[in-house]
């Protein structure tokens, strides 16, 4: 599958400064992107010891869109040296959820929790 992030695919925004990266990404704030045909709204944050990937809608796209993301975020972690990689699923609860999204968190191990501060959700946290 083919990731685009703000026109860039995964490659050319992986090869991008950390500063840029930063600027485009790790804002604190939610952003819009594509993966593929998938239109996500997301928002990242990045600690010492993880990556958090946290997504409250994934419209469109088909089943690889979970797994490109966590490619690219395995890969962004293990660049900087970040250890884990953290994921906060909201996607499941929103107004037309992605049928697909479901089965795909059940398959990779995902477990419903209630995050501190996030409330309930799809949770995993993985080694980078």
């Amino acid at each position: 599958m083919r990731v685009v992030i703000e026109g860039l695919s995964a490659d050319e925004f992986l090869a991008l400064p950390d500063d840029e990266i930063n600027d485009l990404v790790f804002t604190g704030e939610p952003l819009t992107f594509r993966a593929g045909s998938a239109e996500i709204l997301g928002q990242f944050e990045l600690h010492d010891d993880r990556l958090v990937v946290e997504l409250a809608h994934i419209e469109g796209g088909g089943e690889g869109v979970l797994l490109a993301l966590s490619g690219i975020g395995r890969r962004l972690a293990q660049i900087r040296g970040i250890p884990g990689l953290e994921w906060i699923v909201h996607a499941t609860n929103c107004a037309r959820p992605n049928s697909k999204l479901l089965r795909v968190l059940k398959r990779r191990g995902f477990q419903v929790a209630d995050v501190e501060g996030r409330g309930n959700c799809y949770h995993r946290f993985e080694k980078a």
